[in-house]
C-alpha cells in the first residue's frame, strides 16, 4: 500500500483553505451592517485572542502528545473517554459532511450570476435541476481525486489555495490605495445604528463565530503528516494568515465607503467594492475568485470528512469497514460514506430549497463541542503535571484557560436551541457506536462513565424532539 505523506505547506494550505471559503467575500457588508469601525476592531481583537489560543492549544497538544493522531477524535478520546471521543468524531463528521454541501451550492449560485437571465434561470440559488447535475459532477470528480491519494488531493488544494488568494491580495492592495482616513474616521462609534458599542461588538463576534471552522484540519490529518511537528506549526500559520486577511478586508472596506453604503451592498460585497475601485473587470475577478475559493474549500473538507471515520474506526468507535484503504492509502470506505451523504444532501437542496438551512444550522453547531474539548484536554494535561514544568506549564495553562473560555463562548453564541436539536443527530450516532463496540467483543464493554453519558443522551432526546416538533 502506498503511504501518502503531506508536507508543511500543504498542511498549512489545508488549514487556510478550509477557513477561508465563501464568507470572506461577504465580510465587508456583514460587518458594516451590524457595527462601526471601533466595534469591528474590538471584535476582531477579542476573536483574535480566542482563536490564537485555540490554535496554540493544537500546537501544544501536538508537542505534548505526539502519540495521538486523528486530531479532535483522538484528543477527546484520550481526555474524556471512548464515548466522548466518538461523539466528537460523529458530530464533526456530520458537520463537515452536511456543511460542505454549501460550498457546492454557493459555487453554482455564483456561476448563475454570470449565465442566468430573467428569461432563463439555469442555476438560480444553486438549487435548480441544472445546478444539482453540475454539483453532482464536481462531487464525484473530487471523489475520484481523493481516491487517487490524499497527498495528491492536498497538492491540488495547495495550488487552488494559491489561485484563490490572488484576488484577495489584489483587493487588499487596491483597498490600501483607495483607503480614505476621513471616511474611516467618520462615525467610528456607529451611532447611526442606534446600538451601544458593546452590543455592536457582540454582533461582530456572532459573524466571526464561524469563519475559523477548519482550524483543526492539520490535526485531523496528523497521521498523514510528513513530520508530526508540522501539525501544530501548520495550524498556527494557517490561523495567522486567515486572521490577517479577515481583519484587513473588513477594516479597509470601512475606509472605501461609509458604513451605511457598505451595509447596503449586495453580497458578495467584495465584488461590489472591487467594481467601485477598478470597474467591471474587478467584479468579475472577485466572482471567479469566489468560485475557486469555495471549490478549494470543498476539497479540504472532503479530505477531513473522509479521515475522521477512518481514524475512529481504528479505535473501534466506527464499524470496522471504515478502516479499509485502497492501494493509494485513501480511506476509501469513509470516502464513499462521505460522498454518498453529500449526494443525498444535494438531493435535499434541490427538492427542499431553503428548507435545508435548518439542518445545516443544527449540524454546524456540532463542530463547536470538539473545539471546547481541545481546550479542556489541554487544561487537564496542565493540571495533571503533563504540560511541562515551571513557567512552561504556566503558559500552557493560560492558553488552555483562554481556549476553553473561547470554546464556551462559541457554544453560547451559537444558540442553546441548536445544541439541543443536535441531540437528534447524536441519538442515531449512539446506536452506531454501540454496534461498533459489539464488533470488538465482550471485552470492550462501556465504562460506567460512558454508560451514564449514554443514558443522559437518550433522556435528552425527549426535550430535543419536543423542541423540534414545536419549530416545524
Amino acid at each position: 500500500m502506498k503511504e501518502s505523506k503531506i508536507g508543511l505547506w500543504s498542511l498549512t494550505a489545508l488549514v487556510f483553505s478550509s477557513m477561508v471559503g465563501a464568507g470572506i467575500f461577504s465580510l465587508p457588508q456583514n460587518m458594516a451592517e451590524v457595527a462601526g469601525a471601533r466595534a469591528v476592531l474590538i471584535g476582531w481583537g477579542v476573536t483574535g485572542v480566542g482563536i490564537l489560543a485555540l490554535a496554540a492549544s493544537f500546537l501544544y497538544l501536538s508537542r505534548l502528545r505526539p502519540d495521538l493522531d486523528g486530531g479532535i477524535y483522538s484528543y477527546a478520546r484520550a481526555g474524556f473517554g471512548d464515548l466522548v471521543g466518538f461523539f466528537s468524531a460523529w458530530g464533526y463528521w456530520l458537520c463537515a459532511t452536511i456543511g460542505v454541501v454549501g460550498y457546492l451550492v454557493i459555487a453554482f449560485a455564483a456561476l448563475g450570476s454570470f449565465v442566468d437571465t430573467p428569461e432563463q434561470i439555469w442555476f438560480g440559488d444553486g438549487n435548480t435541476l441544472a445546478a444539482f447535475v453540475g454539483e453532482s459532477c464536481i462531487l464525484w470528480a473530487v471523489h475520484l481525486l481523493v481516491a487517487r491519494g490524499v497527498q495528491q488531493a492536498a497538492l491540488f488544494n495547495l495550488v487552488a489555495t494559491l489561485a484563490k488568494s490572488l484576488p484577495l491580495l489584489l483587493f487588499i492592495l487596491f483597498a490600501c490605495y483607495w483607503f480614505d482616513p476621513v471616511t474611516f474616521a467618520a462615525d467610528q462609534q456607529g451611532s447611526t445604528l442606534a446600538v451601544p458599542v458593546s452590543e455592536q461588538v457582540r454582533n461582530t463576534m456572532l459573524i466571526t463565530l464561524w469563519v475559523f471552522t477548519g482550524i483543526e484540519g492539520a490535526a485531523v490529518l496528523s497521521a498523514r503528516a510528513r513530520n508530526r511537528r508540522d501539525v501544530g506549526t501548520a495550524t498556527v500559520l494557517g490561523v495567522v494568515l486567515a486572521l490577517l486577511l479577515y481583519v484587513l478586508i473588513s477594516v479597509l472596506a470601512l475606509g472605501i465607503l461609509s458604513r451605511p453604503e457598505l451595509a447596503a451592498l449586495p453580497n458578495p460585497s467584495m465584488a461590489g467594492l472591487m467594481a467601485q475601485m477598478t470597474g467591471s473587470w474587478g467584479k468579475v475577478l472577485i466572482s471567479v475568485g469566489l468560485i475557486v475559493s469555495v471549490l478549494a474549500s470543498y476539497v479540504s473538507w472532503t479530505l477531513f470528512s473522509a479521515e475522521v471515520p477512518f481514524s475512529a474506526a481504528r479505535h473501534g468507535a466506527f464499524p470496522a469497514i471504515f478502516r479499509r484503504q485502497n492501494r493509494s492509502g485513501t480511506p476509501i470506505a469513509s470516502l464513499w460514506l462521505t460522498s454518498l451523504t453529500v449526494q443525498g444532501c444535494l438531493l435535499l437542496v434541490w427538492l427542499l430549497g431553503k428548507g435545508y438551512t435548518n439542518l445545516l444550522l443544527i449540524s454546524t453547531s456540532m463542530i463547536l463541542v470538539p473545539y471546547l474539548l481541545i481546550g479542556l484536554f489541554l487544561l487537564k494535561l496542565s493540571f495533571s503535571g503533563k504540560g511541562g514544568s515551571g513557567q512552561g506549564n504556566g503558559l500552557v495553562r493560560v492558553v488552555a484557560l483562554v481556549s476553553s473560555g473561547y470554546g464556551l463562548w462559541l457554544l453560547y453564541a451559537a444558540g442553546v436551541e441548536y445544541l439541543l436539536l443536535s441531540l437528534l443527530l447524536y441519538g442515531p450516532g449512539l446506536l452506531l457506536f454501540l454496534y461498533s463496540r459489539r464488533q470488538l467483543g465482550a471485552d470492550q464493554r462501556l465504562s460506567g462513565r460512558d454508560r451514564l453519558l449514554a443514558g443522559i443522551t437518550l433522556m435528552s432526546l425527549v426535550p430535543a424532539i419536543w423542541s423540534f416538533t414545536h419549530q416545524i
